[in-house]
């Protein structure tokens, strides 16, 4: 139906016409419009209502909501919070949760919308359309890292405490995974939680700790145990205004801006042995859980801006003269970009099919892998290739491509290297180095 409306059949004609369809041709393509138009959905409505197939009228709905505050709440303020190196967490946070938007596939009893994962992936979505990398990121690590294990295997107690103050946006939260010496290592982490009492007493640090300078709660991996690397580990709520919690700086980094990094230090930091989420020892197994959404969710919070940066190049190649015809007419500019917008739909559709078939329960680490790996290559590449074309207005911070390229390059180290995506796929692939046979 959509194919013979009226916008399509002017492309059509205007594109092809000349060269490829005779007249005879685009005429029977008139008539097959005019047999439809009495009961065809518009072009412009049905590309709006059925964009995806993993997303329906209640997500495009909800995407609309989303929108409404990004572009009252958020948009305006930006630049200003670039600037100042941080943004009002628990202020924009506030009107999230008040829409419904930090729980939505969080539990019904615990304020959440109780909705499946595709609704997340459309909110990170949407988030996309914020002018920045920093704050979408913030919020993923609200809604998508510190909280899916807390929200699946947490007490009643911890649920109470740490994950329904989260959702309404009562409480900013952070993750506690990485280290001084462990980033996508995960299992050397050396910070430990001691059981003493009826308390664990943690001692170490965490780094590059995302909202760390404005946390009310730390959700924090910890070496509870003795045993094996990957059995030993225990995930803990940990308030941030505890005796003994040092934020030792704020990090100053290439982009990212208006989001807090913190290094903090634990020294002696006494909370509840209830405070601990799931079962003890079973840290690194939930860890590794968490990572699936997160990869999936940072995926799709870099789908918009990704596209930006196509489409600002290509308008601002139509417009910018050189040796007197538009930049864009070079044939290796226009090519490019269609190359570069072909990389992401087929990004969007490899993040669409691990959404549907972690919806079903199947294991999607090697997909969500797989997505990370190629978001992290095409944020370097798209933002470096489009920076390009903008010459030395491109390396001034006068324009958003100048933003996206420092915030982006983040994209191929945070939440797992590519390296280790690699050698993640490598495992699923059954292709990784072997270890020598050990002789008797």
């Amino acid at each position: 139906r959509t194919m013979a409306g009226p916008r399509f059949l002017k492309i059509f004609r205007c594109r092809y016409s000349s060269h490829l369809v005779s007249d005879r041709q685009f005429s029977a393509l008139k008539t097959v419009q005019r047999c439809l138009s009495t009961s065809r959905t518009s072009f412009a409505e049905s590309a709006d209502l059925t964009k995806e197939a993993i997303f329906g009228n209640d997500h495009i709905e909800m995407r609309r909501s989303l929108n409404k505050i990004i572009e009252k709440e958020i948009n305006p303020y930006v630049d200003q919070w670039e600037e100042e190196r941080s943004f009002p967490a628990h202020e924009v946070f506030k009107k999230l949760g008040d829409a419904g938007l930090l729980g939505v596939c969080k539990p019904v009893e615990n304020g959440g919308l109780g909705l499946d994962y595709s609704y997340s992936v459309a909110v990170a979505e949407e988030l996309g359309n914020i002018k920045c990398g920093a704050i979408p990121m913030a919020i993923g690590v609200q809604t998508d890292m510190s909280t899916p294990a807390l929200a699946k295997f947490g007490s009643d107690v911890v649920k109470k405490e740490f994950l329904e103050p989260s959702i309404k946006g009562d409480y900013v939260a952070c993750l506690g995974v990485s280290e001084v010496g462990s980033g996508s290592d995960v299992a050397s982490i050396v910070t430990k939680a001691e059981k003493r009492g009826g308390d664990y007493i943690i001692n170490g640090g965490k780094m590059w700790t995302t909202n760390g300078a404005q946390a009310d709660w730390m959700c924090l991996l910890a070496n509870t145990g003795e045993g094996k690397p990957h059995q030993n580990k225990s995930l803990l709520c940990m308030p941030m205004n505890l005796p003994g919690v040092t934020v030792a700086k704020k990090i100053d980094k290439l982009g990212m801006w208006s989001s807090d990094t913190a290094q903090i230090y634990l020294e002696n930091v006494r909370i509840p042995q209830s405070y601990i989420i799931g079962e003890e020892g079973m840290g690194f197994t939930y860890q590794m859980l968490q990572f699936q959404e997160e990869r999936l969710w940072a995926v799709a919070a870099a789908l918009l801006p990704l596209e930006e940066c196509i489409n600002a190049t290509a308008e601002y190649c139509k417009a910018r003269m050189v040796f007197g015809q538009p930049l864009l007419n070079n044939q290796v500019i226009h090519f490019r970009l269609a190359e570069m917008q072909t990389e992401v739909e087929a990004l969007r559709s490899l993040l669409y099919r691990a959404t549907g078939m972690y919806l079903e329960g199947n294991d999607v680490t090697k997909l969500a892998s797989m997505c990370k790996l190629k978001v992290g290559r095409l944020a370097r590449e798209i933002t470096d290739g489009c920076l390009q074309y903008w010459g030395g207005m491109g390396y001034t911070s006068d324009v958003l491509i100048n933003r996206f390229h420092r915030d982006f390059r983040l994209v191929s180290i945070g939440g797992g290297a590519d390296e280790v995506m690699l050698g993640i796929i490598c495992k699923y692939m059954d292709i990784g180095p072997t270890l020598p046979s050990k002789k008797k």
